[in-house]
């Protein structure tokens, strides 16, 4: 292993840090098949593996703040995995939103980066054939580029997490069909989510991370 810093998470923190993005989760009142694959996956295997997804209540802001701690990169680094979770799917939902937006609070990091965020990305489920393609304005989504992009790998669960998380290549373009007829089309990710390239670095970033400074094996994320 190298000489690089790494920071040990308590299990305390990785506990809240799972169940605050259970929390968000769980926010828009469904907790869907992949996201509960997801969370067992991780509960199980990789952030507390002495837990059951049974376990894992939701979090109020106070909970949070007080389980994570003081430190403002630990804070700041559980709401850009929040954010991403919330993004993946190309979704960011209003009570995705509103939630992050609290625990923000809570934790007092600023979140002004992510203002234009609720404007740039949108339901795949409201695609169809003539809707066209969103106007996507880069230069507003900068600072929240920017932010995701100043998140420091500096702890092996947290970079197992993201490299599960971060698909390993680009979604493909799908029709959905009813009755032999195309009824929506969904374009592919890559084109979806404008923050694409920001988790994708990321997903890097921690398998480089992994490779280099843990020595692990990282063939089972590519």
């Amino acid at each position: 292993m190298s000489s690089a810093s790494t920071t040990v998470y308590s299990d305390r923190q990785i506990t809240a840090w799972l169940r605050g993005l259970l929390t968000i989760a769980w926010a828009d009142g469904h907790f869907d098949s992949e996201e509960q694959e997801l969370i067992v996956q991780l509960t199980q295997d990789e952030l507390a593996p002495h837990s059951s997804l049974g376990d894992l209540e939701p979090i109020t802001g106070q909970e949070l703040a007080a389980d994570l701690g003081e430190e403002p990169n630990i804070r700041e680094n559980f709401l850009r995995t929040a954010v991403m979770m919330a993004i993946a799917d190309g979704v960011y939902s209003l009570v995705e939103a509103d939630q992050i937006k609290a625990f923000g609070q809570a934790l007092g990091v600023n979140l002004s980066a992510l203002h234009n965020l609720e404007k740039t990305l949108y339901d795949p489920e409201t695609v169809t054939t003539e809707t066209p393609q969103p106007e996507v304005h880069l230069d507003a989504l900068k600072p929240i580029r920017n932010w995701l992009d100043g998140m420091d790998i500096d702890d092996p669960r947290v970079a197992r997490f993201i490299c599960k998380m971060v698909p390993p290549q680009c979604p493909f373009e799908r029709d959905i069909k009813l009755f032999g007829k195309k009824i929506v089309h969904i374009p592919p990710m890559c084109k979806l989510n404008p923050l694409y390239e920001q988790l994708v670095g990321l997903r890097f970033r921690s398998l480089s991370y992994l490779a280099d400074d843990c020595d692990e094996d990282i063939s089972e994320f590519i």
